[in-house]
């Protein structure tokens, strides 16, 4: 939806502020604070309405919400003096003065029966309001708050191309014809679902179609106590919007298997760059390179493409795939820069700009773009992930925990699900207790696509328990995956910056022959 007032104009697709046309600057908890107020213009908005919409209900102090109200503000020219557009009513909240016209930020497609794959854009879903089933008394509007929720959190992961609420909501009713949906709004997939309660109990069930083929690529149902209305919405948006992006760039990948590399658009090149990108092999990496190029060089305007070669620059140096370690991480970061003046809202390109920094050394550099991508994303899984382990690195173990724990919830298959588990080690040797950095770490080297970083993990993790024998048969294993694995290439790979954290790795490694 586009919502003008003045010469203003918020685009909640897009998650764009513009003046007279020109982008205006705006954090994303500003952004959707103000969207709060433009879609409530005319109304009083008070405290507690607005933690729940913007702050999902967490506890927030009274200056964090002066100080975004104030950003707000100032994103307007508008000030608490002046009030030309966020007038404060005293003891009661905050009003939008301003008229407001809202329009579609999608226009509807014209039937085409070729429009549901659209060559140059990403992936394309229309969410189409849930049905309700059963009891309507209780949490009403909740099939349509739910589906609404989704759109956001999918439009905020900026893999796909999500149809607006005000085009996908005209598929209201039973048993919609996800071929009509497909060809009147021009996309590839559809989700649907339905809402039910009773007893105090909700059940949600979700279904992700094809809409070229009819066939289900993906559905589910949650099941939950009504105990929290909110608590459980956003549970279920969460877990829905990780698991669409995720089988939807596997059946993008599918896709586009077998087809001659010269028939592969951008977008189809792209995903199958992300499955080899995901082997965490030296073979797999040539091959990702080789399909993200593509990608940029059939659209150089592609962010995601440049982060991807990112991403294949920072495993190069990372495992020392190639001998020219300076050149790949310089690699990494001109790519991870083209990528954030291409689209500096994308959590992907967050993610890599930040990993530049970290195969850097600098930790500090890399976290503001870590904690930026989640800030974009709340539910990247692969965010949170790296968060933690910048926690872990320097020396804040009960913090990194968190992280890792919020990652694997949010993705419990994802491709660094390894590294995930392997934070939770590196977590618990920065908090002495090596027993369960053993236990964890074990895991982390078993779980596919482990890499000899994970396995040095392991072998320091066991030495430091006093558990010689899985020590040392980890410390071989690295040996075999790479012939330079020693304490210099692990300490180049992770960069651990709290003393106390280091010496014990570096103890575990001496123990464990390195």
């Amino acid at each position: 939806m586009i919502y003008g007032f003045g010469d203003f104009q918020l685009d909640t697709l897009q998650f764009r502020l513009t003046r007279a046309g020109v982008p205006v600057r705006i954090e994303p908890l500003v952004f959707d604070l103000l969207r709060l107020f433009v879609e409530s213009a005319g109304g009083v908005i008070d405290r507690d309405r607005m933690i729940e919409a913007v702050w999902r209900g967490r506890i927030v102090s009274e200056a964090t919400l002066a100080t975004a109200v104030k950003s707000a503000r100032h994103a307007l020219g508008d000030s608490g003096t002046a009030q030309t557009w966020i007038e404060t009513v005293r003891g009661r909240g905050f009003r939008f003065r301003g008229a407001v016209i809202a329009s579609s930020a999608t226009r509807v497609a014209e039937a085409d029966p070729d429009a549901t794959h659209t060559a140059g854009r990403p992936p394309s879903i229309a969410v189409l309001p849930f049905e309700r089933i059963g009891e309507r008394e209780s949490a009403p509007g909740l099939e349509d708050a739910l589906a609404q929720d989704i759109i956001v959190a999918l439009a905020r992961l900026r893999s796909l191309f999500v149809i607006a609420r005000a085009s996908s909501f005209r598929f209201r009713g039973p048993a919609p014809d996800v071929a009509a949906v497909g060809r009147g709004l021009g996309v590839r997939y559809c989700l649907t679902g339905t809402v039910e309660l009773a007893s105090r109990r909700l059940g949600v069930t979700v279904e992700l179609a094809d809409t070229a083929t009819g066939g289900v690529v993906w559905a589910d149902r949650f099941e939950r106590p009504l105990d929290d209305v909110h608590a459980v919405r956003a549970e279920i948006v969460r877990v829905t919007a990780v698991t669409l992006e995720a089988r939807i760039q596997g059946a993008e990948a599918r896709l586009a298997q077998g087809q001659p590399a010269e028939n592969l658009d951008a977008w189809s090149a792209f995903h199958l760059g992300l499955t080899q990108m995901h082997l965490y092999t030296r073979e797999g990496n040539v091959a990702a390179e080789r399909l993200f190029r593509r990608s940029v060089t059939l659209e150089p305007g592609m962010a995601r493409g440049h982060a991807g070669l990112a991403f294949v620059h920072f495993q190069n140096a990372f495992l020392h795939h190639v001998p020219d370690r300076p050149a790949e991480i310089r690699a990494a970061r001109g790519a991870a820069e083209r990528g954030m003046a291409l689209d500096p809202l994308d959590p992907f390109v967050n993610f890599n700009l930040g990993r530049s920094f970290w195969l850097e050394g600098d930790l500090a550099g890399a976290m503001p773009w870590f904690e930026r991508a989640t800030e974009l994303s709340p539910n990247y899984a692969q965010g949170h992930y790296v968060r933690g382990l910048v926690d872990a690195l320097e020396g804040r173990h009960w913090r990194a925990e968190a992280e890792a724990d919020t990652a694997i919830s949010l993705s419990p298959l994802d491709p660094l699900l390894y590294a995930m588990r392997a934070t939770k080690a590196l977590a618990r040797v920065a908090a002495g207790d090596f027993t369960e950095a053993a236990r964890h770490a074990e895991a982390a080297a078993r779980t596919p696509r482990a890499h000899v970083v994970i396995a040095m993990i392991a072998a320091a993790s066991h030495a430091l328990a006093d558990e010689e024998r899985a020590a040392r048969r980890w410390a071989a294993f690295a040996r075999r995956s790479a012939h330079d694995a020693d304490q210099r290439y692990f300490l180049e790979a992770l960069p651990v910056a709290d003393p106390e954290t280091r010496a014990r790795l570096v103890l575990g490694l001496t123990r464990s022959g390195f």
